[in-house]
């Protein structure tokens, strides 16, 4: 295989086609979206080869050092570095191979060796790249795998070589490819930080053996990404059996209240609840969500491989269903167990709005109701005022002309004051009266 990036073959240059196909114009990521179809090709591999991985748990921000140390060791070399906007990255450094793909959440380093070897995992592909530049690698490590695919001619293992290989008992093994390889493992961490993979090839060709390692690859990466979650799972289960026993606690105190102000400090707590529920969820939501699609990601490698029993030996599958099957189990009790409280909260909330909402509406008539006797006391007080008004006004105005016929009867005027003041006085009266409902409803009453 010629130096360089292996996706170049099946990328195609945005720069070389036309921004018109036909004439039409093209959508703008149409050739985005095909390369992305073709990133991160598997590595073809020919027999003896040994592989090891690493997948570092790194932030997105850590791209542009992963960048700047590849670019470093492609100098180093003397090869091609990879450009900026580079995700995926493939290169030959002569003594060994290294693939680096960056991910949402983790990058990964793979580094190939093709060449003989004696003992499986005495000597392993990571050894032919720099220390010092391996050790400098940003990230913490949360999957690192040694794979040794073994010549289709040398003699299958027996149970005591694998025992010595893998330093335990518990190993397990299918025959995977239509029975064109065997695979074994033990799914433990040895005493240098890798797990170990032994594959013996008997028909894969380069491209299927190349397939192959990578779906082991995935399988152990990915089942690591799966369990991150577990611990914090763990953590949860009491703390979410508190919080449906303080639920079930406040829903019974739901039958129980005797004022709007038990209602309300009920509601209260209600939505207290309601934000610690919601803030554990926002904590563990995206963790979970990942979680089922590396599990997703497992299952469909697995089935990828085309297991065959072999006597005596657990196959990938059962062991997966067996462990990690348990903790996937735990953390979709945990998310459900979330969903259905915050459910469950909601509905509470809303039933208690609805008790506090008809409360409230029954006082706010029975206030209305009272604003009303009021307004009518009012208006009958107003009303006695206003007779008042007109009797009093009036006396004073009889008054007022009993006074000036007085002084016409002391001018010389034949006049009998008190028949004339008896005959204003209706005059008077009727006067004033029209005056005052003039006024009032001049006023808008």
């Amino acid at each position: 295989m010629i130096k360089g990036q292996t996706s170049k073959d099946s990328a195609i240059p945005t720069e070389a086609l036309n921004s018109k196909v036909l004439g039409i114009p093209e959508y703008t990521d149409r050739i985005k979206l095909q390369n992305e179809l073709h990133a991160g090709p598997c590595e073809l591999l020919t027999a003896p080869a040994q592989v090891s991985h690493l997948a570092l748990f790194s932030d997105i921000s850590n791209a542009s050092e992963e960048l700047r140390l590849i670019t470093q060791l492609c100098n180093h070399y003397g090869v091609t570095p990879p450009t900026r906007e580079t995700r995926f990255f493939s290169i030959d450094l002569g003594s060994f191979r290294l693939r680096w793909e960056r991910h949402n959440e983790f990058s990964s380093y793979t580094f190939f060796v093709n060449a003989p070897f004696e003992t499986p995992f005495a000597q392993n592909a990571i050894d032919h790249a720099p220390k010092e530049w391996t050790e400098s690698l940003p990230g913490e490590i949360i999957a690192a795998t040694h794979i040794v695919v073994e010549k289709r001619d040398r003699p299958r293992r027996t149970m005591d070589d694998l025992s010595k290989l893998f330093a335990s008992n518990n190993i397990i093994g299918a025959s995977v490819a239509a029975d064109r390889a065997t695979v074994w493992t033990d799914n433990k961490i040895h005493n240098d930080g890798f797990s170990r993979v032994l594959v013996h090839e008997t028909k894969l060709s380069r491209r299927q053996a190349g397939r192959l390692v990578k779906r082991l690859i995935d399988i152990e990466t990915y089942r690591m990404l799966a369990m991150l979650p577990v611990p914090t799972a763990r953590k949860y289960i009491p703390v979410l059996a508190r919080l449906d026993e303080r639920l079930a606690e406040l829903t019974t105190n739901n039958t129980v209240l005797e004022s709007l102000e038990d209602e309300q400090r009920l509601l209260d707590e209600l939505t207290r609840l309601a934000a610690e529920i919601e803030s554990i969820s926002a904590v563990t939501n995206q963790r979970f969500s990942a979680t089922s699609a590396y599990y997703n990601i497992v299952k469909l490698r697995i089935s990828e491989m085309r297991e065959q029993r072999i006597q005596g030996l657990q196959m990938f599958k059962e062991f997966m269903e067996q462990r990690l099957a348990s903790a996937m189990d735990t953390c979709a009790s945990v998310h459900n167990n979330l969903e259905t409280l915050s459910t469950r909260v909601a509905r509470a909330s809303d039933l208690l709005r609805t008790r506090v909402d008809i409360t409230m509406e029954g006082q706010t008539r029975d206030l209305l109701q009272s604003m009303d006797d009021r307004a009518q006391m009012q208006l009958r007080l107003q009303q006695t005022v206003e007779g008042l008004s007109v009797v009093v006004l009036s006396y004073y105005l009889i008054g007022i002309v009993s006074y000036g016929l007085k002084a016409l009867k002391t001018a010389g005027l034949n006049i009998n004051t008190d028949i004339a003041t008896g005959i204003a006085i209706p005059i008077v009266f009727g006067f004033v009266f029209f005056s005052v409902a003039r006024l009032k409803k001049s006023m808008g009453h």
